[in-house]
């Protein structure tokens, strides 16, 4: 068997990297319709005092919506002028500030545009919900993310694909997620301790009101890693053929058992586990947006038998893949 090793083709995203979260320095605050200002704020507030103490004003922050104009808050009680994305410097980061209803503001509209960025290349992130319209348009798949909710099961079937942790923070990747208040300040000056040392930020979090310890055990769970990043590009370049788990320690330069205790720790599963996770994913999209056959895709994405990848997805999504074609 002939593995592939990732690439980075002109066209694609670069590949997310820790030198890459370091650099982030502009940044777009989306609000969605009855946003929190509070949590809006308390990012403002950390990335205002960062500039404030750093030798140079490192951070540049837009408030962007959908369209240009004035957003009302979730009390109604202020308005915030925000412009549109086109409007925007180009960005590294994106959040999304949601609010206490968390379904309605999201629509087509943005979901398309939520795509758009990713797209672009900026990391994307939520803050007090936020982050349900990162699950709901996708783009949260295969992260871990906070969200604290009463419906935090409904959500977890709705979204399998999605980690869902009842913690204050998370930092996955090239994803970014919290809740409001506190929470989305801790998460701010994790960013702001990558960017600008650890010591800046326990500066900032002193002048914000928010203790950020020295040692750097906090609120926000950071689970970017570049050897986990290196495997799971290797599994999704290597679908149709899956690469075995000892190939997959090889090509990253460390033991089986540390590769096996690196997922368990970071994901909460077994690596052939969110291996199998990821060539279900991309089977479901070829079983709903094309027109091969289920033999065809079962093939595609490293499948013994059509009998089998039929057991297994409706395994892991309760309908077998016939009963998810699209109508013709």
């Amino acid at each position: 068997m002939t593995s592939v090793l990732p690439t980075i083709r002109p066209q694609q995203t670069p590949a997310w990297t820790p030198d890459r979260a370091s650099s982030i320095r502009q940044i777009g605050l989306l609000v969605l319709d009855n946003f929190s200002m509070v949590a809006l704020s308390c990012a403002i507030e950390v990335l205002r005092t960062a500039n404030r103490h750093s030798e140079t004003a490192d951070y540049a922050w837009s408030v962007l919506a959908l369209r240009r104009g004035a957003v009302r808050s979730v009390d109604g009680t202020a308005e915030i002028a925000a412009i549109g994305y086109d409007e925007a410097a180009p960005l590294d980061l994106v959040l999304v500030c949601g609010g206490t209803e968390i379904e309605a503001p999201v629509d087509d509209a943005l979901i398309g545009l939520l795509h758009r960025i990713a797209g672009d290349g900026a990391a994307l992130g939520g803050v007090c919900n936020g982050a349900y319209a990162l699950a709901k348009a996708g783009l949260l798949d295969g992260y871990r993310c906070a969200l604290q909710r009463p419906d935090l099961p409904r959500l977890r079937r709705e979204h399998p694909d999605v980690v869902f942790l009842e913690r204050l923070a998370v930092i996955d990747r090239d994803r970014m997620t919290c809740g409001g208040g506190i929470a989305t300040v801790d998460m701010m000056l994790s960013l702001v301790a990558r960017r600008l040392g650890r010591e800046l930020a326990n500066t900032v979090s002193k002048h914000v009101g928010l203790p950020h310890r020295a040692d750097g055990e906090h609120a926000c769970v950071e689970v970017e890693h570049q050897t986990l990043a290196t495997i799971i590009a290797l599994m999704q370049t290597n679908l149709e053929e899956p690469l075995s788990a000892q190939e997959l320690a090889s090509h990253a330069g460390i033991s089986l058992r540390h590769v096996q205790r690196m997922f368990q720790l970071t994901y909460g599963t077994t690596l052939s586990h969110y291996y199998l996770s990821l060539r279900l994913r991309r089977a479901r999209e070829m079983v709903t947006n094309s027109s091969l056959s289920l033999t065809e895709i079962a093939v595609a994405c490293g499948f013994a038998s059509p009998a089998h990848f039929s057991r297994t997805y409706k395994a892991q999504y309760g309908k077998a893949p016939s009963a998810e074609r699209p109508p013709k």
